[in-house]
């Protein structure tokens, strides 16, 4: 699938032609430079990688730098292959937010906010004693029973307990395009997107 390599701004909202308050995402997308072309004689599959945001020379490394500088770019922080480009991109080339246009839909990917270490109720949704599903009768928040008794005399694999919440790769699909405001390189899609303020999303057709 085609797409971007982009940053999420953070949310807003936005009035359609009825009046209707619409919840929005901003993400800045692009521009993004083509760092390498794959073929299918030299590897086996067609495709194209690109980069996305600038890094500075010092925090390189020499390989990076040499592999940028064949596309006669700045190293670059993110860097991410995409395949189905209708057109025939070569090195160097600069591919903007003007792929996209207002209405069309498009899958977001991106890495959920970590939340750390976290309990039942919060990561599983458990009630405890007050909705009286799970719960224990004097711990409000506790998990309860985990296990039988002699038989099976373990705990069965994937039973909901506590643990490490978020920080998952997460893909929102069929969010529609509201806005493409090219020359500051924004696209305003509808809805929410995984991740953090200025964490990196890919855009996919």
């Amino acid at each position: 699938m085609s797409g971007l390599i982009g940053r999420k701004i953070g949310m807003t909202s936005i009035f359609d032609e009825n009046g209707k308050n619409i919840p929005c995402t901003v993400i800045e997308c692009g521009p993004c430079v083509v760092t390498q072309v794959r073929t299918n004689e030299v590897d086996g599959y067609s495709a194209i990688q690109l980069g996305f945001d600038d890094k500075a020379e010092k925090r390189s490394i020499k390989a990076e730098l040499g592999h940028f500088k064949k596309a006669g770019t700045a190293a670059k922080k993110k860097v991410v292959e995409f395949k189905g480009f209708e057109e025939e991109y070569k090195l160097g080339d600069v591919i903007a937010v003007d792929l996209f246009a207002e209405g069309e839909f498009v899958d977001v990917l991106g890495v959920s906010k970590g939340k750390g270490f976290q309990g039942v109720v919060k990561r599983h949704g458990f009630g405890g004693v007050g909705q009286a599903t799970h719960g224990q009768h004097n711990r409000l928040r506790a998990p309860g029973s985990v296990g039988a008794s002699s038989y099976p005399s373990r705990v069965f694999k994937g039973m909901r307990m506590a643990g490490r919440m978020g920080g998952d790769n997460v893909t929102v699909q069929n969010l529609r395009v509201l806005k493409v405001v090219g020359e500051k390189n924004l696209l305003v899609v509808k809805g929410c997107v995984p991740g953090h303020k200025n964490s990196y999303v890919i855009i996919q057709k």
